[in-house]
């Protein structure tokens, strides 16, 4: 009883599907990865973002480098000091690497903030990118996600050309 309820079952969607495919439903895949990578306003925003925190980025490494020549003195030179002066020197280094810490987390929200606003106008450019060629070439269906793509139906290519113009 059960093979035949599933046989009904298999029979009935592909009668549904059937007239799918028999009116040539047109349906193409655009992979927002591959987008991201290579599309002309998604490269043009990783240089904007690389530019506007170049100098914050450039200020962690001189804070990491102080803190790293100081670390180094101590080690070389803390056996000689006066214990009043390795301590003073302690507290400095101590308070140089809370600094670096608080300064490099504020540098990754702050990143990750303004990528996220970045990002977000490439993908609407994106989208109607997408509008656009799938307006044009009649498609039905445009996927973002899937497990599955054959080449057959990638149209990245063709929406990267478009988000160039």
């Amino acid at each position: 009883m059960k093979k035949l309820v599933a046989l009904w079952s298999c029979a009935l969607m592909l009668g549904l599907a059937a007239p799918l495919v028999s009116a040539g439903v047109k349906i193409g895949f655009v992979n927002t990865d591959q987008v991201f990578r290579e599309a002309a306003p998604a490269l043009s925003a990783q240089k904007k973002l690389e530019k506007e925190f170049a100098p914050r980025e450039k200020q962690l490494q001189k804070m990491a480098q102080k803190a790293k020549a100081l670390q180094n003195d101590l080690e070389k030179n803390g056996i000689t000091m006066s214990e009043s002066k390795r301590h003073a020197k302690e507290r400095a280094l101590a308070n140089l690497n809370l600094e670096f810490q608080r300064a490099q987390r504020e540098f990754r929200e702050d990143l990750n903030l303004r990528r996220n606003e970045e990002l977000s106008l490439v993908q609407d450019l994106a989208n109607k990118a997408i509008a656009v060629v799938a307006r044009r070439e009649k498609y039905d269906l445009i996927l973002q996600q899937a497990v599955y793509i054959s080449p057959r139906i990638d149209i990245t290519k063709k929406v990267i050309k478009e988000m160039a113009k």
